[in-house]
């Protein structure tokens, strides 16, 4: 995805939030965590947010973190949501849906990479499905390694990362919001 249709899609669905909520930037970035300048230069188009900070919006708000791509739901393997890293690309295989409550997307870690990642709202589970190589993943003070065809289970209420410990990983990542 371009850049610039990136951060138009982020910017509309943070406006589109805060007018149904009757929300000010201050009340966002309490809700957030993240500063009232970010989010203003994000709305502005001025800033793209890493994968951490649009985390941490959806977090805050109670959002599925696919509902800032409602917009660009068309997944395909050469279309990253993260044009800004060259790392990580991270594609929407199955958008958030009600009635499921999940949301699936496809990851690939290149040169090494490491995604750290800040604690999701409660009731978020991740599941991991490894289609290629080596990776791990740490997690309260675990270290767990997985292989291709590995598949692993966590509350996602905690700091995470996923390290591709080979030069690249590949893997699906099954959001679940249990609450």
């Amino acid at each position: 995805m371009p850049e610039h249709d990136f951060r138009s899609i982020i910017a509309n669905r943070m406006k589109t939030y805060r007018k149904e909520e009757k929300m000010s930037l201050d009340a966002m970035a309490r809700a957030t965590g993240v500063s009232k300048a970010m989010l203003g230069q994000m709305e502005r188009l001025e800033s793209v947010p890493t994968i951490a900070t649009l985390w941490k919006i959806a977090s805050g708000l109670g959002l599925s973190f696919s509902s800032f791509f409602e917009e660009a739901t068309q997944a395909s393997p050469d279309n990253s949501l993260f044009p800004d890293d060259p790392n990580m690309r991270v594609t929407i295989l199955f958008p958030f849906s009600p009635d499921t409550r999940i949301e699936v997307f496809g990851i690939k870690l290149s040169n090494c990479h490491h995604q750290k990642s800040d604690a999701h709202q409660a009731g978020i589970v991740e599941h991991v499905v490894v289609r290629e190589v080596t990776m791990e993943l740490f997690y309260e003070n675990k270290e767990v390694k997985l292989s291709e065809g590995d598949c692993h289970r966590f509350h996602a209420d905690v700091p995470h990362e996923y390290r591709a410990i080979t030069e690249s990983a590949r893997f699906e990542n099954i959001i679940c919001y249990t609450l």
